[in-house]
């Protein structure tokens, strides 16, 4: 398994506060800006990307990739060039599927998974715009 991208998700409280700490305060540069369903914003930090959710936002993707709300403050994601084999691994060394794959309206196919320790995790495939 390639792991070809490493994301955090952070919900929270403060929404406005928290944009400002990192993007102000840390110097992350501020990239996409999501507001459909809530608020969400993505930062670069290096090879990394900090995504920050409102609740309304974090809400609405385990929504979509499991049907309720199971996360909390903190979700990994990490997108992969073969889902169904990072799936398979994941659960192989003690994690548990919280939900099947699923083709999201921006065109991944995501799992969702809990850590060993508990943690929300979603592996994602990127799919090719032209398989119609």
């Amino acid at each position: 398994m390639t792991v070809n991208e490493f994301r955090v998700a952070l919900t929270c409280d403060d929404f406005n506060a928290a944009v400002a700490f990192y993007r102000d305060g840390l110097g992350l540069d501020p990239g996409e800006v999501w507001t459909e369903n809530g608020t969400g914003q993505m930062f670069f930090a290096g090879r990394a990307i900090l995504e920050i959710f409102d609740k309304s936002y974090a809400s609405s993707v385990d929504e979509i990739e499991v049907g309720k709300k199971v996360s909390g403050q903190i979700r990994f994601a990490f997108q992969v060039d073969d889902l169904n084999a990072a799936l398979k691994r994941a659960l192989n060394y003690g994690a548990k599927l919280v939900h099947e794959p699923v083709l999201t309206p921006w065109n991944d196919l995501n799992a969702r998974v809990e850590s060993p320790e508990g943690i929300q995790i979603t592996l994602f495939e990127v799919q090719d715009i032209d398989q119609e």
